[in-house]
């Protein structure tokens, strides 16, 4: 640990130029008594380090020295495609290896590209979360993702809208979209995908996973999607839509947004199109579409219209 500190200590010098006892501290999380001691262990063992007094003195490495110890880890080397991402690889317990990573990564740089990555790191920000939610608590992330590291079997006990049960989970991967995480994996022999919120707990198992031949992660995500929103479309329907109302139906979702880019309506003496959309079982595609009204009204199937004018009806009379 403290060799590892010590490393850390020349890689910020390096990276960031001279720094203070005290700005050196809070990035090591140490005392500031600690960090002087670290610098006279330096100095000793040969590395250039030196103080420099006054307002704006502090520590710095002797003018074009550079450390040689700037190889990654492999848990480092594992970080280093995480560097964008510092929400999920704190979920992954990566947190000190991106950071670690990052400052072997600048310390390795030339001075002018450096400077041009830390203006970037200082001015670009990724919030993988959706708006109005928190990340989901993932108290398995970490067995999970050993299991997909080290490919190995796992015991998971997950809970799903129907019920609590237990599976053996060959893992293939982790998938993280809009803040969620996903673990793809080898279900009964079948390739499935598995909300990790919704893993209750998680054990790790001596068997190693045979991956199947040719499988890739993106490939299979891409298709999984497509089939699940193909799956929800289970039929058609027939709507007058004003130009506002054209712009809410393409935001509920991909194949929507395609069925109105694709229709290219002409307008009526009214200034509502005709089209027609894929849309959800008549439940839930009614709980999509009345807010949309007065913009979008539903002339197609009966059994859709009737239901979203029952809603709106029992609205009403809340109202009254």
């Amino acid at each position: 640990m403290r060799a590892s500190r010590l490393l850390t200590l020349q890689m910020l010098l390096q990276s960031r130029g001279t720094m203070s006892a005290t700005a050196l501290a809070q990035a090591l999380e140490v005392s500031v008594r600690t960090v002087h001691r670290d610098v006279e262990d330096l100095s000793a063992a040969g590395v250039p380090v030196y103080a420099e007094r006054g307002r704006n003195g502090g520590f710095s490495l002797l003018a074009g020295w550079k450390t040689t110890l700037t190889g990654l880890t492999p848990e480092e080397s594992q970080a280093v495609l995480l560097g964008g991402l510092s929400g999920p690889a704190e979920q992954l317990g990566l947190g000190p290896q991106v950071r670690q990573s990052q400052l072997k990564l600048l310390a390795a740089l030339p001075a002018d590209l450096r400077a041009q990555a830390q203006q970037v790191s200082a001015r670009l920000h990724l919030d993988p979360v959706d708006w109005y939610r928190d990340a989901d608590a993932v108290p398995a992330l970490g067995t999970v993702a050993q299991g997909v590291w080290q490919g190995r079997v796992l015991v998971l006990e997950y809970e799903s809208w129907r019920a609590r049960s237990m599976h053996v989970v060959a893992p293939l991967g982790l998938v993280i979209k809009a803040g969620v995480w996903y673990l793809v994996g080898l279900l009964r022999g079948k390739a499935s995908t598995l909300r990790v919120s919704k893993i209750l707990a998680a054990s790790l198992t001596e068997r190693l996973v045979e991956r199947p031949a040719g499988f890739d992660l993106a490939t299979y995500w891409r298709e999984s999607q497509a089939r699940f929103e193909r799956s929800l479309r289970v039929q058609e329907v027939v709507v007058l839509a004003t130009p506002q109302g054209l712009a809410a139906l393409s935001d509920l979702g991909r194949a929507v947004a395609d069925a109105v880019a694709a229709a290219r309506p002409a307008r009526r003496a009214d200034g509502r199109a005709r089209l027609r959309i894929p849309a959800e079982a008549t439940a839930q595609a009614a709980r999509q579409l009345m807010p949309l009204a007065p913009e979008v009204e539903v002339l197609e199937p009966a059994a859709l219209r009737e239901a979203i004018i029952a809603m709106i009806e029992q609205a009403a009379a809340r109202y009254r």
